[in-house]
């Protein structure tokens, strides 16, 4: 069976095609739109200018499909509508203009589809889960293999750059300001931090960056999957000494994250202190791979809600 999937994410709206065969998928084909939906977010709710941008990326995204036989379709959409005052509105328009209908997946859901999602492909029984998005980071921490707590807090690197910061790279003021809105949400975490979580689970295309800013400024080979969490502190002090500099590294590695990567990165750097993590293990699997097994596959993960 292949099965085309629609992430409608805040920052990045991406489309996989994935053959299904006795449990196991892979990947036949994959393509992304830097749609920036949170940067359409007016007065917590989405313009006209952002649902017709949401509109055309999807639209596009169906030419494509027509070139592959398709089973099943499926959109599903993240903090890009599920935190916007409008979701209904503009949810009900993108559907009707496109003829595709859109699942939209609470905070709770998509932690755990991350979860089950990247324990396909990473051997760890105990950690934490970090999905740091556009507009909102899931956390999960599980214990031999069962996830005790699945949350998600509004802030991602896009929201907190639109927030926070007036040019390209945020100056020492606004991050600042990037880390006190961080630290503000993460007090209100606290009942769930009882412990400290050494290994981290990292998912998403924030995490993905700042690997490929690790192995190339610590000369790391280009298939390391590991980040040491103290090496997080290392980079933005590197990426904060010259703007100049800060600029072509971020061009040179990761060019299509210029404005979000170091707002993902304080992001990743706190909630690495607060559960006092020491490493980063990246999955290439995450919350799209997840809704594949959950929702087609029917794999459910264990949850002690105890």
């Amino acid at each position: 069976m292949i099965y085309a999937l629609v992430d409608v994410g805040s920052n990045t709206m991406r489309m996989n095609i994935y053959k299904c065969e006795e449990k196991r998928i892979k990947l036949l084909f994959g393509t992304k739109n830097p749609a920036g939906l949170a940067g359409y977010v007016e007065n917590g709710s989405m313009s006209k200018k952002g649902i017709k941008k949401a509109i055309s990326v999807l639209s596009e995204f169906k030419g494509i499909i027509q070139n592959f036989d398709i089973d099943q379709f499926f959109v599903f959409a993240t903090a890009s509508l599920r935190n916007i005052e409008n979701s209904n509105e503009a949810v009900q328009e993108i559907e009707s203009k496109t003829g595709l209908k859109i699942d939209i997946v609470s905070g709770e859901d998509e932690a755990i589809l991350d979860f089950i999602g990247a324990t396909k492909v990473v051997d760890v029984s105990d950690g934490l889960i970090v999905d740091i998005g556009g507009g909102s980071t899931e956390l999960v921490t599980f214990e031999n293999k069962k996830i005790i707590n699945a949350l998600s807090i509004p802030i991602g690197s896009l929201n907190l750059y639109k927030k926070c910061v007036d040019q390209l790279l945020p100056d020492k003021k606004e991050r600042k300001a990037i880390k006190n809105t961080i630290r503000k949400e993460l007090d209100g975490i606290k009942n769930i931090i009882d412990k400290p979580y050494k290994i981290v689970c990292g998912v998403g295309g924030t995490v993905r960056a700042t690997k490929k800013l690790n192995n190339a400024i610590f000369d790391l080979a280009d298939d390391n999957n590991e980040i040491e969490v103290k090496n997080i502190k290392k980079i933005l002090k590197i990426l904060s000494s010259d703007e100049r500099d800060s600029l072509d590294t971020i061009l040179q590695v990761v060019p299509d994250r210029i404005h979000t990567i170091l707002p993902g990165m304080l992001i990743l750097n706190e909630v690495g202190k607060v559960f006092k993590s020491d490493k980063i293990i990246v999955s290439s699997y995450g919350v799209r791979e997840g809704y594949l097994y959950d929702k087609v596959l029917k794999e459910k993960a264990l949850y002690d809600k105890a």
